[in-house]
């Protein structure tokens, strides 16, 4: 896979689809490299007439691991920073958990950039909402082991304790990602450091009162590590944000709800480029 340079470091990345199509920008959750978007929820995305986009944010995956504290705020300039890379001057921005906070500061901080926004399993920052069940940070902190079954091991505890009740888990499947993240690059120390990021930001609240791009918020109601109520917070903030709160959704892409996930993505974005 390519290598773009961006905001003074080097990403990681992956393009599907008709380059001349509109672009999706895919941005991935606190530790989890590029690869643990599903690959058939970017084809179904693909299929519905875009471009997409996913890459390793910084700190993960083949991505450069920076020495020092790092912000939010530069993993923003970091995904328009891509943009600038790819020659894209506006794209579709769709972020998952962390990432989902990335996405809200790339329509923040380069606003002209951003075509629509599709917020997954997310917060505002603000410690008042979007909270998380008691027992997850530690497991969150608990250190990974070096080898790989080790590892993988504790990456399916998490995930099984994250996962949707009201879907199956899909074990094989989600062991597969977390034996090819492990060999592509384990580097346990890059998602601390994400979470120090995480942990450091503000409260965006107020500044999400400014966005003004189609926006679509998709959480579940069985988030265990980030509450419905964050995901609430986030439509409440962003002027004509929609809302779809999924029964039984965990902290996941659970695999029955892909096609209905690609369907709200490219609706959202057919609302920008209706307006356009």
């Amino acid at each position: 896979m390519p290598k773009a340079s961006a905001n003074g470091i080097e990403l990681e990345y992956e393009s599907m689809g008709d380059d001349a199509a509109p672009p999706v920008l895919m941005i991935m959750g606190l530790g989890s490299q590029m690869i643990v978007w599903p690959d058939e929820l970017c084809a179904l995305i693909v299929e519905r007439g875009y471009r997409v986009i996913r890459y390793d944010n910084r700190d993960v995956g083949l991505s450069t691991k920076p020495a020092g504290h790092y912000t939010l705020d530069d993993m923003a300039d970091d995904a328009a920073g891509l943009l600038d890379f790819l020659g894209i001057a506006r794209a579709h921005i769709v972020g998952a958990s962390m990432g989902g906070y990335i996405a809200q500061l790339v329509a923040i901080r380069h606003a002209e950039r951003v075509r629509s926004l599709c917020i997954i399993m997310s917060s505002t920052g603000s410690r008042a909402v979007g909270g998380a069940d008691p027992d997850i940070l530690p497991l969150l902190l608990t250190p990974p082991p070096a080898d790989k079954e080790g590892n993988v091991a504790l990456r399916l505890k998490i995930a099984r304790r994250l996962s949707s009740p009201a879907y199956p888990f899909d074990e094989a499947r989600i062991r597969k990602i977390f034996e090819a993240a492990h060999d592509r690059c384990h580097f346990p120390l890059g998602g601390q450091r994400q979470l120090g990021a995480v942990m450091t930001s503000y409260d965006r609240t107020a500044a999400l009162g400014a966005v003004r791009a189609p926006t679509l918020v998709l959480h579940g109601s069985a988030d265990a590590i980030v509450h419905a109520d964050g995901g609430e917070a986030v439509a409440r903030a962003i002027p004509g944000a929609e809302l779809r709160i999924f029964d039984g959704m965990g902290h996941d892409l659970p695999a029955a709800l892909w096609p209905t996930l690609a369907d709200a993505i490219a609706a959202n974005a057919r609302r920008y480029d209706a307006s356009a």
